[in-house]
């Protein structure tokens, strides 16, 4: 017997599991049906709080792993430096994407007005992220923030 040749004609005699309706409802949606809705939307609203503050909360172990790494420039700290530049940059690139699941049964899923202070706490604390590993980037020196990282744009005077 092959398995695509299956004999559902003993199934058909089978009672409906315990909860299972074969009526359709096309009645008007009840007060219980307004209420999940609205639990829905509250439950979508807190999940997008929850998407917004996670850079904020992947903080501390990104701190760790930059302490971890040590101040040379060395590859894997460098790796760390590059993973913790860029992901910022991607984040906000797709910040529409990334709260269209969240966005209310009334609002256009990808607009920028939808979700605007969960989507600006995402942006503050992923800005919180790129200054993590700007700090990072000049703890290491490879930032040029002294006199000595410009001599060669000084120019001289003339001597007489």
């Amino acid at each position: 017997m092959s398995s695509t040749s299956v004999d559902h004609t003993k199934w058909k005699h089978l009672p409906p599991p315990p909860g299972f309706s074969t009526q359709s409802s096309s009645k008007a949606p009840s007060k219980a049906s307004a209420a999940t809705t609205a639990s829905y939307e509250t439950l979508k609203s807190k999940r997008a709080w929850d998407l917004a503050v996670a850079p904020a909360k992947s903080l501390p172990m990104q701190a760790f792993m930059l302490y971890m790494s040590g101040g040379g420039v060395q590859v894997f700290s460098m790796g760390i430096v590059f993973m913790l530049l860029s992901s910022p940059f991607k984040n906000l690139a797709s910040i529409n994407g990334a709260f269209a699941p969240f966005a209310p049964g009334d609002a256009p899923p990808k607009s920028l007005t939808t979700l605007t202070l969960p989507k600006i706490a995402y942006l503050l604390c992923n800005l919180l992220t790129l200054a993590l590993g700007l700090w990072k980037c000049r703890s290491m020196g490879l930032l040029p923030t002294g006199t000595g990282d410009w001599l060669a744009f000084e120019t001289r005077g003339q001597v007489r």
